[in-house]
């Protein structure tokens, strides 16, 4: 176990000090007091991402699949539709209202009450999660039905106020969390068990695809009726604080994300209880195991959080905030801060490791992990040339969904399903708590308008990942210079890099 969390640390460390070490050299040498005075709360914060994220993999591995593998082996034993619905809407929607990333974004945007948008969302998630099982069990082409979706949705959006169509892409981008990802990809590992058919594993993906993209339909229909404030919360930012004062800001801040996290994660828990207790009855070892890695994921998110909003969304503010007249290094940053990111999030860890694991080795992480920052790191870019031009939105959108979905008659079909599931998830918590704060920084300097060029950030994060990902697929379709015949799992293994 000590040799584990050792190796979990290390690999928190591999993902976190890229980030820390760019930020601090940027501090260093621009040598603007507003910056300078944050470092030794970006640096704490460096620390408690490191540990957070160590323990909320750890605990995700033992308590979160676990969870999710057994109530979905149930369902598929259970074999009763109406029953597999239920259950499966009643996860979308609390994993959903529990899910961090969503409250970040919630709680910086009062344009919209944060209830009602978080409740919005949560029922998109589950209705959106019964249509991408019932797809899996009916096989449903997953294409079309995804085309429909996008089409329907960029329909709605061209009816919707301007200020609130980030809003409601950005919303599609963070439902899939560090909560939701674990559980509900094992949940889909579980069902597709339900299928004898060949290409029952192409279809364990694609699930957290539709948990994304159906709440950006969902929250746009919100916007035709709600009447959306134009307005958004200014980031707090301490400034000349000394040590003891920065360490207590931390300990001011634990107690909140203990309170939240204990919020989120208190639903999941109740449910499985109530679920183990009517059909699991599992042993007191099996419980024992699962309710030790849930207080690892507690501790894990708790820690995180905090460390992501006390000492990197300060920073990653100020830093937009005084880089933002000098354009060609803003977007030079842009790109080297979207590659290393992606790496720090806690849902990109599970996905690409689970990815691994379900295809027998045979896509791997390494891959899954370069293609995803080389992503995030082209729509970082975007996203900050957006906001110093303040070119509309569309223009990233709408080609890229059009030539992602282009793409899909092209690409391998389990390499389209994995593309849409890491566009979800590749936009999580420190693209909320760090990457939207610096877009914000950067459109606050420049007096552009922040809702209509800084917001949307997350959609476009969410987008460019779609191309890289099909591209790996590419690759591999013509390296094996075959027709794809379901040879993921059992033929050459994708390491290109």
């Amino acid at each position: 176990m000590i040799k584990l969390i050792f190796n979990k640390i290390k690999d928190s460390a591999k993902s976190i000090l890229p980030i820390t070490i760019i930020v601090l050299i940027i501090c260093l040498f621009f040598k603007s007091n507003s910056l300078i005075t944050l470092i030794p709360s970006f640096l704490i914060g460096s620390i408690f991402l490191i540990v957070g994220m160590c323990l909320f993999e750890l605990g995700a591995d033992i308590s979160m699949i676990e969870i999710g593998e057994k109530i979905g082996v149930h369902l598929t034993n259970k074999k009763s539709i109406p029953f597999i619905l239920i259950v499966c809407f009643l996860i979308g929607f609390i994993v959903t209202v529990a899910e961090p990333d969503l409250n970040v974004l919630a709680s910086q945007v009062p344009t919209i009450s944060s209830s009602i948008l978080i409740l919005t969302v949560g029922i998109g998630v589950g209705i959106f999660l019964l249509i991408a099982i019932l797809r899996m069990l009916f096989q449903i082409n997953y294409v079309y039905l995804l085309i429909f979706i996008c089409g329907l949705s960029f329909v709605i959006a061209y009816f919707v106020p301007n200020e609130f169509v980030p809003l409601a892409f950005d919303s599609g981008g963070v439902t899939t969390g560090p909560l939701s990802v674990p559980l509900i990809i094992a949940l889909g590992a579980g069902l597709s068990s339900m299928r004898s058919d060949s290409k029952k594993k192409d279809d364990t993906f694609g699930i957290i695809s539709f948990c994304s993209v159906g709440p950006v339909l969902i929250v746009l229909i919100l916007g035709l009726i709600y009447n959306a404030k134009s307005t958004y919360n200014e980031i707090f930012v301490p400034t000349n604080l000394s040590l003891i004062e920065v360490l207590k800001l931390y300990l001011e801040g634990l107690p909140i994300y203990f309170k939240e996290v204990l919020m989120s994660l208190g639903p999941i828990v109740v449910l499985f209880i109530i679920y183990n207790f009517l059909y699991l009855k599992l042993n007191r070892k099996e419980l024992s195991k699962i309710f030790k890695g849930l207080i690892y994921t507690y501790l894990g998110l708790v820690i995180f959080l905090t460390g992501v909003n006390v000492g990197f969304m300060p920073m990653g503010y100020m830093v937009g905030k005084t880089l933002s007249n000098y354009n060609y290094i803003l977007i030079f940053l842009s790109l080297i801060l979207g590659y290393f990111i992606v790496s720090s999030e806690p849902a990109v860890a599970v996905l690409t490791t689970q990815i691994e694991e379900i295809t027998n080795g045979n896509i791997k992480k390494k891959t899954m992990d370069i293609s995803l920052a080389v992503g995030v790191s082209i729509a970082t870019a975007f996203s900050i040339i957006r906001v110093i031009t303040g070119i509309s939105i569309w223009y990233f959108l709408i080609p890229g969904y059009v030539f992602a979905l282009i793409m899909t008659f092209f690409v391998p079909p389990v390499f389209t399903a994995i593309a849409f599931d890491s566009g979800g998830v590749a936009s999580g918590t420190m693209t909320a708590t760090f990457l939207l704060p610096f877009a914000i920084g950067v459109a606050e300097a420049l007096g552009h308008n922040v809702l209509t060029d800084a917001f949307g950030l997350i959609a476009i994060v969410a987008t460019i990942p779609l191309i890289t990902v099909q591209l790996v697929g590419l690759i591999y379709k013509f390296k094996t210079k075959v027709i794809y015949n379901d040879p993921i799992y059992n033929e050459e293994i994708i390491d290109y890099y």
